[in-house]
Parts: structure tokens; sequence; C-alpha cells
């Protein structure tokens, strides 16, 4: 075992499977009592089990490790507030949350009811504000602490899932607003943007060039789980690991502006102004798509005229 979060109590929500998993052995093993959260649904939310978390748990404990499971969701208000509380309850203190739950329902826009919309944004976005809501106030009490979300870089958009990319965007700013809101009380927060081969990437519809294991992930979120990243005053932050590499995103800043003459904008000045001006920042995923939509059509003809 290492020593990095030697001393310190990590609560991990979707610790039963994947990456959830893989953090929750990643922190024990360096050091950190864990507490371990899986409500132990299916991809899509249902049949929830128990057995999950006690699974996870087993497992750290039979290596030496420290760790207590708790099945409750945190898509509720109670389910949050609950995993804080075992762990402060058992251990003390909470050092830090990451919140990995999450669940998938696809379908597009168009056709996406409010049944496959509600459940997929409160099982990531809202999950993530009731740990991190009940976490905080510990956190802030301590005058330490971390919080981790867990994006994805489908928050750029995604064709089928608008659910899920609106979830992962809306984690992103709730980070963002964490690391501003909690810095004066030594507390920080970022988000990971993993890719890794899990039961949720293997549905993605195109290929991932690049791709890594959830043991990749696991030692990036215990880097910023440790001192040495609050040394170093990482916060704010939205990293993307896959396999071997480690990216950071861009903070969001206004791109290009311009200003109205004379008595203001109308559609009409707009309409002469806007496009040779301001312009566009070309969105790379829609290039993607149309791509695909050219490839499509081009393997389509090549077999009619056979």
């Amino acid at each position: 075992m290492g020593n990095f979060l030697a001393g310190k109590v990590v609560a991990v929500t979707g610790a039963g499977r994947g990456i959830g998993r893989a953090v929750a052995l990643a922190a024990a093993a360096d050091g950190a009592r864990v507490v371990v959260n899986d409500y132990g649904v299916s991809i899509d939310g249902a049949e929830p089990t128990s057995s999950v978390a006690d699974g996870v748990v087993k497992e750290i404990l039979a290596t030496g490790g420290e760790a207590v499971a708790v099945a409750d969701d945190i898509s509720a208000m109670a389910g949050g507030q609950r995993v804080v509380d075992v762990a402060v309850e058992t251990y003390g203190r909470i050092d830090g949350v990451v919140c990995v739950a999450g669940i998938l329902r696809e379908r597009m826009l168009f056709n996406m009811s409010e049944e496959e919309w509600d459940p997929v944004v409160a099982t990531h976005l809202k999950g993530t504000f009731t740990v991190f809501r009940a976490a905080s106030a510990v956190m802030r009490r301590q005058g330490s602490g971390t919080l981790i979300g867990f994006t994805s870089g489908n928050h750029q958009g995604s064709v089928s899932q608008a659910n899920y990319s609106a979830a992962k965007g809306g984690i992103i700013s709730l980070v963002r607003s964490a690391a501003l809101g909690l810095h004066k009380y030594g507390v920080t927060a970022n988000a990971v943007a993993p890719v890794a081969r899990t039961r949720m990437s293997a549905n993605v519809p195109t290929e991932l060039k690049e791709i890594g294991e959830p043991e990749d992930v696991a030692a990036l979120v215990v880097y910023l789980l440790s001192d040495r990243a609050r040394e170093e005053r990482i916060t704010g932050q939205v990293y993307t690991v896959a396999g071997p590499k480690i990216a950071v995103w861009a903070q969001p800043r206004e791109l290009r502006a311009a200003y109205a003459p004379g008595a203001g904008w109308t559609p009409e000045r707009i309409a002469d102004f806007l496009p040779g001006t301001v312009g566009v920042d070309p969105m790379p995923l829609l290039e993607r798509v149309e791509g695909m939509a050219r490839d499509a059509r081009a393997g389509g003809g090549a077999h009619r005229s056979g």
C-alpha cells in the first residue's frame, strides 16, 4: 500500500463497478479510509442492489484497508447527506468526495421523454450536488477538503445523449462554482472527464481513438485528492485522462466581440455585421458528424450502384 492519501477519508459514489470501483480501490491502496457508495443499478438505472457496494468493501478489507458501504441513492438529498454522515460518524471527518455515479438513457432529442431526461440529470448532476452540498458544509468547518466531479467529453454535445451531455456540462459549472465559493475555506474542486473501458463506454457509437483503463483514471483522482495537488493550488480545473494522455480543458472565455455603431443594434445591422466581424467558433464535433453523414451517403451510393 502507498501513502499518498494516508490519514484521509474519501467517499466515492458509483464505486461498485468500473471507474468508481477503481478509484475506491486505489484510494484505499494509498492509505485512505473509504466510503463506498453505489445504489447498485443497471446501466439504465434499474434493479438496485446493495451487494455491489458490499463487494468492493470486501475487496478493500481483504487487502488490509478500511472501508464501509453505503447503498443509498445519491440523486436524493437524503442519500447524498448519508454518504457524508457515514464518513463522519465512522471515521470522524471527510477529506474528499468523488462523484462517479451515473446512468444512461439514450434517445434522439425529438423523441426523448421526461422519464428518459429526469433520471439521467438527477443521477449525474443532482447526485453530484447532493454529495458536494453535504461534504462542503463539513469541509468548510474543517478548513480543508477536495470535491471531484465526473464529467465527459460529451459536455461539448452529443447526437443522441442530450440528457447526459446537459448533465455533464452542468457538473463542470458546478465544479467551477464550488472552486470559487469554497476557495477561502481551503476547499478545492475539480472535474475529471475520463475515457476508459467501462460498461458505459461500450455503448459509444463512434470509435474512441484514445482510451485507457479505469485504473488510469484512478491514478489521476488519487493525485487530485492528495496534499500534493492542494499545494499546487489545483482547483476549478477539468482534466481528461485517456490511457497515457492527460489533458486540461480551457476555461470559458469570450472569443471575439463587437460593439453596435451609433443608435444600437437592429436585426439588419446584426445581419450585416455579425458574420464577418464576430463570426463563429467552429464546432469540431459538428464537422465530425457531417463527415460521418457524407461517408454514410457515399457508402450507400456505392452499395446501390453495385
